[in-house]
């Protein structure tokens, strides 16, 4: 079940330890990594939007500056504002569509945030990548983070894909994917391990 237990946790991380060595390692020179969470809902699914393919930091200052700008971070609020006025919160244009693909899609009721902790993983994912702008990064990030589900690992992050390349010797995709099934089912803690 999604949400149903933190991702950190001393049980689950001892497990992975246990799994492989690599943690053992991490956990010896850093500690356990943050429980990172987000609450579920449209404010989260944005920013994460922004944070393709920039540095987290860029994007909160983005993501900050906009929610300034509207005040309620709201689907309706996103709508009513212009190319300009996106533009003067440093939106791009690109964004700037898939902001908007994502407010119409939660106003028209296609996407329904609310009832996504309710369903299973593949159709989260299925939800999530019907709209424009949103791909599997993206639905994966959102699975983590904000719904909490246990065994994901997001190919498509550079920097964790960079972490195990490293610590590895794997190196082509499907190398790096059948690394991280080694640690199923906390694929996700591993991740937040790797990030950390």
């Amino acid at each position: 079940m999604i949400g149903n237990r933190k991702i950190v946790n001393e049980e689950d991380c001892k497990a992975l330890i246990l799994q492989d060595d690599i943690f053992s390692m991490i956990v010896d020179t850093y500690g356990y990594p943050p429980n990172w969470s987000r609450p579920p809902g449209f404010a989260s699914l944005s920013l994460i939007i922004l944070e393709q393919q920039v540095s987290l930091a860029s994007a909160k200052a983005h993501f900050d500056k906009l929610h300034s700008y509207i005040g309620d971070f709201t689907p309706e609020n996103i709508l009513t504002l212009d190319d300009q006025e996106m533009r003067i919160c440093q939106i791009s244009r690109q964004k700037t569509k898939y902001l908007r693909a994502l407010s119409s899609a939660v106003l028209s009721g296609e996407l329904n945030l609310e009832k996504l902790s309710s369903q299973s993983e593949s159709f989260i994912r299925q939800q999530l990548t019907t709209i424009k702008g949103i791909g599997q990064w993206t639905s994966e990030v959102y699975l983590m983070f904000c719904l909490q589900s246990k065994d994901i690992f997001p190919i498509g992050d550079i920097a964790l894909v960079n972490t195990v390349r490293e610590l590895t010797n794997a190196h082509t995709k499907e190398e790096i994917l059948e690394v991280a099934a080694k640690w199923t089912p906390l694929r996700t803690l591993a991740s937040y391990f790797l990030w950390f």
